[in-house]
């Protein structure tokens, strides 16, 4: 069980749990991962400057092993005053079906980046990972001279050159099967949706880091494979939602228990970008949006105030329930139990 990037980490077992923003990845969780040997990773895309910090603090509270933290790295948009508008005019009827306020006021569509990576630097984290895009080069230096490990995401074997070219230490390849939002970020019209299976090897080929396979993997069975491919860990997010540390809301690890593999789909209606997620009566009715989805961030900020108010009325049809076409492997073990179980099976496979 051992490869190069568990040495780089420091850690026992080439297990990364995904940095599932939104909720999901608790102190509780990541310190739980990163205790049986994994690496812990929180999904802080979303947080304050001081959430982050204080998230950090219990963390290290709970495990004196490695764990990562995870950012949006901010991409440019376009704000349409049309836009915005028309989407809110079709979203006020979501709203008054939840008994929400219509036309909600946003201050701001995303955190600062900027404040994010400052927190991550003061709390002195062992890793930190990216999605949506590559870092500045000052960000990358500052977090390695601190002597943090720099994680990439890319959907493709481009995205991951790039990556190489930028200064990461790795690289997370992200399949179609996997579960939220797609790291995307040089496909922005037309992605091209490649599997995990296909990726990885050919990602391994032409970049010379250590290559982390995402998508799919839910057990040992999907760790083997993935070694067998040439990578050096696996990232499993949908196989942890339903664990009694995970954060996610009761009704959403519901659904992740009851959902098959064909009950996935990846939308940009909850944010503007695409991610995959359970198909929900909200995905249903947007997928027919005759207009303009205001692009992300901005779509995130819209939809929040329905998501939230949804999630307080324990109806799933209007929450976003990100999970991997891999969801039907998904149990309630505790979060050890699963980093356990995986080696053990893969250990197992791997020997035969």
């Amino acid at each position: 069980m051992q490869t190069p990037l568990t040495h780089k980490l420091q850690i026992r077992y080439p297990i990364l749990q995904a940095p599932m923003a939104g909720g999901p990845t608790t102190p509780e969780l990541i310190a739980a991962v990163s205790n049986a040997g994994g690496l812990g990773n929180l999904g802080a895309g979303y947080l304050t400057p001081e959430q982050i910090d204080q998230a950090i603090r219990e963390i290290k509270e709970r495990t004196a092993h490695p764990f990562g933290v995870n950012l949006f790295v901010p991409e440019p948009f376009t704000e349409s005053v049309d836009e915005i508008r028309q989407m809110n005019n079709s979203l006020n009827s979501y709203r008054a079906r939840l008994g929400i306020a219509q036309d909600p006021e946003i201050t701001k569509y995303a955190e600062s980046f900027e404040e994010q990576i400052q927190a991550v630097l003061d709390g002195g984290v062992p890793v930190c990972s990216f999605t949506f895009g590559i870092p500045g080069a000052s960000v990358i230096e500052a977090l390695k001279q601190r002597g943090t490990v720099v994680i990439g995401t890319a959907t493709t074997v481009e995205e991951a050159i790039r990556l190489e070219a930028a200064g990461m230490d790795a690289i997370v390849a992200q399949g179609s099967e996997a579960g939220g939002h797609r790291g995307a970020f040089l496909n922005r019209q037309d992605e091209p949706l490649i599997g995990t299976m296909a990726l990885v090897p050919q990602m391994i080929d032409q970049v010379s880091l250590p290559v982390i396979a995402a998508g799919g993997i839910m057990d040992g069975r999907g760790l083997a494979a993935s070694l067998a491919l040439g990578a050096s860990a696996v990232q499993m997010g949908t196989a942890f939602l339903a664990c009694p540390e995970s954060g996610a809301h009761p009704v959403y690890k519901q659904k992740v228990l009851t959902a098959h593999e064909e009950e996935t789909s990846v939308t940009p209606v909850y944010s503007g970008k695409a991610a995959r997620g359970i198909v929900t009566a909200f995905m249903k009715d947007m997928n027919q949006y005759a207009g303009e989805i205001p692009p992300y961030p901005i779509q995130n900020a819209l939809t929040r105030d329905i998501r939230q108010a949804a999630a307080k009325a324990n109806n799933p049809e209007y929450m976003s329930l990100w999970a991997g076409q891999g969801v039907r492997l998904a149990t309630t073990r505790s979060a050890a139990d699963i980093v356990r179980h995986t080696v053990d099976q893969a250990m197992s496979i791997l020997n035969r």
